[in-house]
């Protein structure tokens, strides 16, 4: 009797337990895929769970680039941290390489995928909103808006990695992890 019971209550928590794994995979998946859609444009009405095409995540990768860009350039002359400096500098240099090396990544590709670098609505309203900051409070958003942008940059190039349709694009966005998560964990402390 003992062990019936024992083996029944194991075989609840085995089922219990495999549906929460089940549960937990799909959220994580979901969120990625939020992530994915979110950093491409933050008012999209497709559905969460649809990958980026290839014309989607081009145009998401160089308006990214364009946002650190443009952000960075206000470093320069707002920002009175050094390190923040030091960082913005480095971004305007890494998001420049970075857009050369997608247009390099498109050439020849048929059909021909031209970047649309036009910011997000988020995006364009960051920078306006950086524009009009100084000092401490500019360095501040500015390292706060680096670190959401480098996460939602590292999370766009790892779900078109996993689930891209260009195989070039892919091998492209793979390339990348390494060097924002390095410029996610650098900008994480600038805080």
């Amino acid at each position: 009797m003992k062990t019936r019971l024992l083996l029944l209550v194991s075989g609840a928590l085995a089922i219990a337990a495999c549906g929460q794994k089940n549960d937990n995979a799909v959220t994580t998946d979901t969120s990625v895929n939020d992530n994915i859609v979110l950093g491409n444009d933050a008012n999209s009405t497709a559905p969460a769970a649809a990958p980026l095409t290839a014309q989607a995540f081009v145009n998401a990768a160089a308006a990214s680039d364009k946002f650190e860009i443009e952000s960075s350039k206000l470093a320069a002359n707002s920002a009175t941290s050094a390190a923040v400096k030091s960082f913005a500098s480095r971004m305007i240099s890494a998001h420049t390489e970075s857009t050369a090396k997608l247009k390099s990544t498109l050439s020849g590709m048929s059909p021909a995928i031209t970047p649309d670098d036009t910011l997000a609505a988020d995006q364009q309203s960051k920078l306006d909103s950086l524009k009009s900051l100084k000092g401490a409070d500019f360095d501040s958003a500015y390292s706060a808006a680096q670190v959401e942008a480098h996460q939602k940059a590292l999370d766009t190039l790892n779900g078109y990695a996993s689930s891209g349709d260009n195989p070039k694009l892919k091998e492209f966005a793979s390339g990348l992890v390494p060097t924002v998560t390095a410029h996610l964990n650098m900008a994480k402390g600038l805080k």
